[in-house]
């Protein structure tokens, strides 16, 4: 499992128009605009200190050939306050950004997620975790970077840059054409050679991490490389990638020889000769020594600021990249839902539901139509079982009916509404479904029943979970309703999860129930219990039953057969059993065959 680093994220070009987007990210700052803009004052103050110490310097130093004590008393006294201005400009530079950027940043997490959320279902069909995740992740902390200290370095390196040039030009014309001659052309070649480096680096790190995936994956599968017998062949296989991994890092490490021979020659050979030629302008009359130093320290700036300007334009290149594929997320169109609790709000429907004359396909996949010309109706109390093979459409129905996806022609209605005229919210908190695989959050038992009802009593939890056969369970626990059920439920059984499914859904008092396939993957006891407690639930309201499993499905009221996207039989259990050569018939006879 290759690691996301944030160096690998895509760079952007800086364009008016990526500017201009990327500034939109000020409207998120809210009231804290002008912690930014006062930064930006401490910024030019620091910038401007920075620039006046070098000067400083060189006086000081002049002060020995003059022999004055007093005016190198004032100097020292002066960089002192230079120094002074400079650590209290940066601190206010450094905490103003941070506060700025933290509220503007938690602003434009807290509007992704709560866009990202609210977006329907065709989205995350053609979108992966991963992928929003680390726009949510790295695109937001390469952000974080950019407005807290990339901005601010930037701007003071090309004030360093700019100043450092025109007080060079003060103190000797010739020495700063030498200087420009030599030094940014030395800088440059060092940001390059250093770049080229750091991928040769990184090449390095990603073959030590599909090492370690080798490792990752040997070790969860260890079961079966010991029933095989191929030990071998795992440590065969780590001995090539480890090898692979020596060969780069020793080649890396070449390079980087050459990069510091690079460096110890050019560069201070760079710093050499304008030493050398300001010396030789020093005999000569025309610069001071104290010019001379100053002059040395100022190219040291601008060499720095030439090294490091690149640098950070690339890290911000990578930021208004961040940016835009931020605001991609945040310009999707989402449902509409109140990112609020409002349950008094919610209107109970009654449950009668039709399906006519309903056609879809998938957008992900329009050339094939998954229902076509679905017709059959549910009155409320009533038990609808749906049947047929795998990828016959049966979930793709309970999926339509909670407007996960829009169809294509024809019509739903519930209570003679069509479910598109409903209020998104108030329609889908009159549904609740128990999937074949259900999806616990990582919290307490109590947290996930009470998912169905955020404002449960503990009583209610408590009934919800007797009435759904998992009290008994829960109770045995330590920590009873506290039990943390782990990742994705990973503590409970196939079982216990079910019954905790039920009682959210209890707790929440659908008029419309959809069972998906909810007892196909357990054993026989817990299929038992698990049966008892959605017999209890589907009293009172429309069920509708997703089953693979035609044991349970015996006592619905009415029993859809649906293949390849058309109902072709509809019946009880005894009336699709006595049709001849129906496919009802034929799978109960497959599958009771094997009792």
């Amino acid at each position: 499992m290759a690691r996301f680093k944030e160096n690998d994220l895509p760079k952007s070009k800086i364009t008016a128009t990526s500017l201009n987007k990327a500034t939109i990210i000020f409207k998120y700052a809210g009231n804290h605009q002008w912690k930014f803009y006062v930064g930006l004052v401490f910024l030019l103050l620091t910038g401007a200190t920075a620039l006046a110490f070098p000067k400083l310097m060189g006086m000081l130093i002049d002060c020995v050939k003059n022999k004055n004590n007093d005016q190198a008393n004032q100097i020292a006294l002066g960089l002192i306050v230079i120094l002074f201005l400079q650590s209290f400009c940066s601190f206010f530079r450094l905490s103003l950004f941070v506060n700025f950027t933290e509220n503007t940043l938690a602003n434009l997490r807290l509007s992704l997620y709560t866009n990202l959320v609210k977006l329907p279902m065709t989205f995350f069909s053609q979108k992966r975790v991963g992928e929003l995740n680390s726009r949510i992740s790295a695109d937001i902390t390469q952000i974080q970077d950019t407005l807290t200290s990339t901005i601010a370095e930037f701007l003071r390196q090309f004030i360093l840059i700019i100043g450092g040039v025109i007080l060079l030009a003060t103190e000797s014309f010739k020495l700063t054409l030498l200087m420009l001659a030599v030094v940014p052309l030395v800088a440059v070649a060092a940001v390059i050679f250093g770049r080229f480096i750091r991928k040769y680096s990184k090449q390095v790190q990603d073959q030590v991490a599909e090492s370690q995936v080798i490792v990752e994956e040997t070790m969860q599968g260890i079961s079966i490389v010991k029933a095989f017998a191929n030990e071998w062949y795992e440590v065969a296989r780590y001995k090539g990638k480890i090898s692979e991994v020596v060969k780069l890092a020793i080649k890396g490490g070449k390079y980087r020889g050459y990069f510091a021979s690079f460096i110890i020659f050019c560069l201070f050979g760079a710093i050499v000769a304008v030493v050398w030629y300001g010396v030789r302008l020093s005999i000569a009359g025309e610069m001071s020594v104290g010019q001379l130093i100053s002059f040395v320290l100022y190219s040291t700036f601008v060499g720095a600021s030439f090294g490091g300007i690149a640098e950070l334009y690339a890290q911000i290149q990578k930021a208004i990249g961040a940016t835009e594929r931020v605001f991609e997320l945040l310009e999707e169109t989402p449902e509409k839902i109140s990112a609020t609790q409002n349950g008094a709000s919610l209107e109970k429907i009654k449950g009668n539901v039709s399906f006519k004359n309903v056609a879809f396909s998938y957008p992900s996949r329009k050339e094939v139509q998954v229902l076509k010309d679905v017709n059959f109706t549910a009155e409320f109390g009533q038990k609808i079982a749906i049947v047929g093979p795998s990828g016959a459409g049966k979930s793709t129905i309970s999926s339509l009916l909670l407007r996960f996806y829009d169809i294509e022609s024809g019509e739903i209605t519930v209570d003679g509404k069509n479910i598109y005229d409903y209020d998104l919210e108030n329609l889908r908190g009159n549904m609740s479904i128990v999937p074949q695989d259900v999806i616990l959050f990582g919290g307490t038992i109590k947290e996930n029943i009470a998912y169905g009802k955020p404002d449960a009593t503990d009583e209610e939890i408590m009934l919800a979970a007797k009435q759904a056969n998992a009290l008994n369970f829960v109770e045995g626990f330590p920590e009873k309703f506290e039990t943390v059920v782990g990742e994705r439920g990973v503590k409970l059984s196939g079982g216990q999860r079910q019954r905790i499914a039920i009682a959210r859904a209890l707790l929440k008092n659908p008029s419309i129930l959809i069972l998906d396939e909810a007892t196909s993957s357990l054993d026989s006891e817990s299929e038992k219990l698990v049966q008892e407690a959605l017999e209890l639930l589907m009293e009172g309201r429309t069920s509708i039953i997703i089953a693979h499993r035609l044991s349970t499905i015996r006592n619905a009221d009415k029993i859809l057969v649906l293949d390849n996207g058309k109902i072709t039989e509809e019946g009880t259990h005894q009336e699709l059993i006595n049709l001849e050569n129906g496919t009802y018939k034929n799978l109960s006879n497959l599958q009771f065959s094997n009792y």
